[in-house]
């Protein structure tokens, strides 16, 4: 059987504006795919248009072997979910109440929210570590709880694929570990595919199971980062000088940044 999600010759553009041509990408089931590159290289582009928010100009994303667009709406939300970069709530609303809101694409006027929504609901912040902020409004709660609270809301849409652009923008570093740790484990325990957009390198290294670079609106490199990742990678990507190391956690490829000759004249 083909992987779920994949796409075919992509021509992406927001109104005559050329992000990417040619573009093809296949998202392997069960991983945890992790697209990286500079900014404004057509990254989240991407995802948008994996997550059909984005129309494009040409070539095809399908969807469970259907072109996502024939897919009515909550058909499609029951397929995949999108957990976007600047996901605002309503002023005043519960945790609970916000997260109950992922259960959106399963009803309809004949079937509204039952019992089996209330334990989904339960669930959900239960695998996200939000249940005892249930009744806190989500505006007041701390940057790394809100976002745990929007994945929340996203499992509890019960995608088998789920969609993260830049899920960790605005955290300090241990939020941002705590919010992949989250995800790696929504990956490993309950076999979701997830895809996500990030700009710290040695983070996506860390947790991706498969890991595209781009750049300039097109993929350069695709797979285990431990296959893919080389200082030469990183330079034609990034235009960075770096050595490439084992990370002494993981072993996973940790990108050291060339200094500068100024700081080395200084430190001898």
């Amino acid at each position: 059987m083909p992987d779920r999600l994949h796409a075919e010759d992509l021509v992406l553009a927001y109104d005559r504006r050329v992000v990417a041509e040619d573009l093809s990408v296949t998202i392997p089931d069960g991983s945890f795919t992790v697209i990286v590159g500079p900014n404004a290289c057509g990254k989240s582009t991407l995802l948008r248009a994996l997550a059909r928010m984005l129309k494009p100009k040409a070539g095809t994303v399908h969807l469970d072997g259907q072109l996502i667009g024939s897919y009515p709406a909550k058909e499609a939300a029951r397929r995949l979910g999108l957990l976007p970069q600047t996901a605002t709530a309503p002023d005043g609303i519960t945790v609970a109440d916000l997260v109950a809101r992922g259960r959106y694409p399963h009803q309809s006027l004949l079937r509204q929210r039952t019992s089996h929504d209330d334990h989904v609901v339960a669930e959900a912040m239960a695998a996200t570590g939000v249940a005892a902020l249930a009744e806190r409004p989500v505006d007041e709660l701390s940057g790394g709880q809100r976002q745990r609270v929007w994945i929340a809301m996203a499992l509890a849409q019960e995608t088998p694929i789920l969609l993260l652009d830049e899920p960790t923008t605005f955290l300090d570093i241990a939020h941002q570990v705590d919010v992949l740790d989250l995800c790696a484990d929504l990956n490993r325990r309950q076999g979701r595919t997830l895809v996500a957009v990030l700009h710290d390198l040695n983070l996506a290294c860390r947790y991706a199971t498969h890991l595209i670079a781009m750049t300039g609106g097109r993929i350069v490199a695709e797979g285990a980062p431990g296959d893919i990742v080389t200082a030469g990678l990183i330079e034609e990507v990034f235009g960075l000088r770096c050595r490439v190391v084992p990370d002494p956690e993981t072993g996973t490829p940790l990108v050291v940044p060339a200094a500068p000759a100024t700081l080395n004249s200084a430190a001898a």
